[in-house]
């Protein structure tokens, strides 16, 4: 039997025929129209009819296995690795004693440095499995398939990969591929450098390069550069000009995505494809940025060689001479200018033109990401999302206790949504990671919810100590160390009771994974914590997660059992609810939930706000009520005057009302002067009511002339019955204001929202 077949390895044309096969979703068949039914039996449908009556055409889905492996595949070519795989799996021998034995692997793809070997593992619906087992079986293979591979292709780097789709990894199987030096692709690494090769082209293939051969040495580059030494803000820092494809080679962008999370902290914004693309028109078409760009060279500690030139200038403290940059993979961490830098991909410029750089050295992340955030305080704005977590980073270890607890928030958040092992991986808006309906909990709602609970301790001035936490160690890396696998825990135990739900996000009135049903339930997980710690049922400083848990899921149980069953109607009152009565009534739900199942559980205020809960919008709709009232009547009276001049009140009221506002105004000045007030003109339109106002918009030739234009709803426009039913709204709102008026009565979701689109319609219309 022959070894490993190297002719099924494309490249130049044949690589884009394997492209272009690669992409599509579905594949299509010609067969005889006989033997439709059996291939309907395997899932195909029918998509074609043939002149001859007895062909049909064919198509099936590709299934998910194979769309991930095409997807992975794509990826890498995209990137520009030039020479591919064709066909799947491509078996490669690793026994030099038996031709036989070969391997089967996804995807290898080869550039004129480095060769990537991937196994990819895929399935349809989000879900949990341990690889144990095959990765060890991988990890036997790996020294035989390297001989072989280097045998066709001697020279290059290797890096294996496993890559998954919709697995939940454990840290079992972590562990065995970091052992066997097997680099871990999940969802995310797939669609960031999916995202980054759709905006970079084939220089997107060095910031993988960057990561997977990190301190690697590049071979057949010349290391020199002419570079003058300076002294700045205390560090020692180089300025020279380079190629920009010497640098795009050596240089590594810190973007915040799960890509990178090995690396934390990271401060860089995704590039972004629009402006990259104008960069590159721009390069193109002859253009230039004079403004140098930022970087840190990694020197692993051992400081750059500098020779410095036997010329020098009286009266500076700069020196001139050769610098010896790092031949390495990620050894350059751009700070500023990674536009700039990459727009010079694929561009006839990348090799011909110089760019001026300002190089600091062995800068601790911390402070490139103060460097960071000093440049672009004045540029682009830093969205919230990265400053937080930005933030958060720089505090980790910071002088102030309250600080170093705020960072701690956020370290958990962001590893909710980055560990692989975590429930919540995949579904965090961290950095600039776009929101979907599934990745829609953001880093600032865990963090908030977290704020809330006791589970870190709370300082006040001069880190006085105003509260432990149950989990608390005083100090932020124990402290997480001990409370992350305790949260990821709980969460987990939710998410496999509540899968259905759980998979939702914020898709189909989902209630679960969205900002307020998980700030809900992490809180509930805290008054559980702290009714048991209270109690001294548990122990988390010092207890076994495994011990300790039982009592905990006894709890969440009644939880996960409401969830599961929360009728149409509950879903619509619970995500009816807006601004922050809605994180609370989430909360308060869900502990009402476990504590009529659970009666010793009865977290404080629990039951003072069931009592109350109704009452939510009140104040809110009380105050837009007024302002309603209030530019109802403006409006009335300034057409009025407008039209009437001074004898408004009189031609334009009917008379029953004027002559009842009349009289009570004649009444209330009656009483001012009796009292000997000051004599004040008490206008009689203050007398007149909200409800008054119907009539007086109808009234006569008034809705014809002043009102029939603008009194009307919008949405209630083409309202038949006329211009009474067209004016019921005044009504309503007066009926809803006297309703208010008992202290017993609270504002339902309905009332509420009629409220605010009646305000939001009065506000915007102008009164002159």
């Amino acid at each position: 039997m022959e070894r490993t077949d190297w002719t099924k390895m494309v490249s130049e044309r044949a690589l884009s025929t394997e492209k272009s096969l690669r992409k599509k979703i579905f594949v299509s068949m010609k067969i005889a129209a006989s033997d439709l039914p059996a291939m309907i039996d395997q899932g195909w449908e029918k998509s074609k009819e043939y002149k001859s009556p007895k062909f049909v055409g064919i198509t099936k889905e590709k299934p998910a296995n194979e769309q991930f492996e095409d997807l992975v595949w794509l990826l890498f070519a995209n990137m520009g690795f030039s020479e591919m795989n064709a066909g799947s799996p491509f078996e490669v021998s690793y026994d030099f004693h038996d031709d036989s034995l070969k391997y089967p692997v996804s995807v290898v793809a080869v550039d004129d440095e480095t060769i990537l070997v991937v196994v990819c593992q895929a399935t349809d619906e989000v879900t949990e499995r341990s690889f144990a087992d095959e990765i060890q079986e991988f990890s036997s293979k790996i020294s035989g398939i390297r001989k072989e591979i280097l045998k066709q292709y001697p020279g290059r780097k290797t890096k294996f990969i496993w890559a998954t789709h919709n697995y939940i990894t454990n840290r079992r199987d972590l562990a065995l591929l970091d052992k066997a030096g097997i680099a871990y692709f999940n969802d995310s690494a797939i669609e960031y450098y999916s995202e980054l090769a759709k905006h970079l082209g084939s220089c997107s293939r060095y910031q993988l390069l960057g990561n997977l051969f990190a301190n690697q040495e590049i071979k057949n580059m010349d290391d020199r550069v002419p570079a003058i030494q300076g002294k700045m803000g205390g560090y020692t820092y180089y300025s020279f000009s380079i190629e920009p494809e010497k640098l795009l080679k050596i240089g590594y962008v810190l973007h915040r995505s799960e890509a990178n999370q090995n690396m934390m902290p990271t401060y860089q914004r995704i590039i972004k494809k629009k402006r990259l693309q104008d960069v590159r028109a721009f390069i193109n078409d002859g253009g230039y940025f004079p403004n140098s760009i930022i970087i840190s060279i990694d020197s692993n500690g051992k400081g750059l060689a500098f020779d410095q030139s036997s010329t020098k200038i009286d009266g500076t403290i700069s020196k001139i001479g050769i610098l010896h940059i790092p031949k390495r993979y990620r050894s350059a961490y751009i700070i500023d200018g990674q536009h700039r830098l990459y727009g010079y991909s694929d561009s006839k410029y990348a090799a011909t033109n110089t760019i001026p750089v300002v190089a600091f050295v062995d800068l601790e992340r911390t402070e490139q990401i103060k460097l960071f955030m000093d440049i672009n305080e004045n540029q682009k704005a830093v969205p919230k999302s990265l400053r937080v977590t930005l933030n958060a980073d720089m505090l980790w270890e910071s002088p102030d206790f309250s600080e170093q607890r705020q960072a701690l928030r956020s370290k958990i958040a962001q590893m909710l949504g980055e560990e692989p092992t975590s429930p919540l991986h995949g579904r965090v808006v961290i950095g600039e990671n776009e929101s979907t309906p599934e990745r829609c909990i953001t880093v600032e709602a865990i963090q908030s919810a977290l704020k809330k609970c006791r589970f870190f301790d709370t300082y006040g001035k001069k880190n006085a100590l105003q509260k432990s936490g149950t989990f608390d160690c005083q100090n932020n890396q124990e402290t997480c160390d001990l409370f992350y696998p305790f949260i990821e825990k709980c969460l987990l135990y939710i998410r496999e009771a509540c899968l259905d739900e759980w998979n939702k996000g914020d898709r189909d009135s989902g209630m679960l994974t969205m900002n307020r049903g998980i700030q809900g339930v992490i809180r509930v997980i805290d008054d559980i914590v702290n009714m048991l710690v209270d109690k001294a049922m548990i122990s988390p400083k010092s207890q076994d997660l495994d011990d300790m848990f039982g009592l905990i899921r006894y709890y969440l149980k009644p939880l996960a059992d409401y969830i599961n069953n929360l009728t149409a109607e509950q879903r619509k009152d619970l995500r009816g609810y807006f601004g922050g009565g809605a994180d609370t009534r989430f909360w308060r739900a869900y502990q009402k939930a476990v504590s009529d199942a659970r009666p010793d559980f009865n977290p404080e205020g629990l039951e003072e706000y069931w009592q109350n809960e109704t009452k939510v919008y009140n104040e809110e709709t009380k105050s837009m009520l007024r302002e309603i009232e209030s530019k109802i009547k403006l409006i009335v009276s300034s057409r009025l005057e407008e039209y009437y001049g001074d004898s408004w009140l009189v031609k334009g009221l009917p008379k029953a009302i004027y002559t009842r506002a009349k009289g009570e105004a004649d009444e209330a000045r009656y009483e001012q002067i009796s009292n000997d007030d000051e004599d004040v003109e008490i206008p009689i339109w203050d007398y007149v009511t909200l409800a008054e106002c119907k009539p007086i918009i109808l009234n006569g030739k008034n809705w014809s002339l002043l009102f029939e234009d603008s009194m009307v709803r919008p949405e209630e426009a083409n309202m038949v019955g006329g211009k009474d039913p067209k004016t019921d709204w005044i009504l309503r709102v007066n009926s809803i204001i006297n309703k208010l008026a008992k202290d017993s009565y609270s504002v339902p979701v309905d009332e509420y929202s009629y409220v605010k689109s009646v305000h939001e319609w009065l506000m915007g219309i102008l009164v002159f």
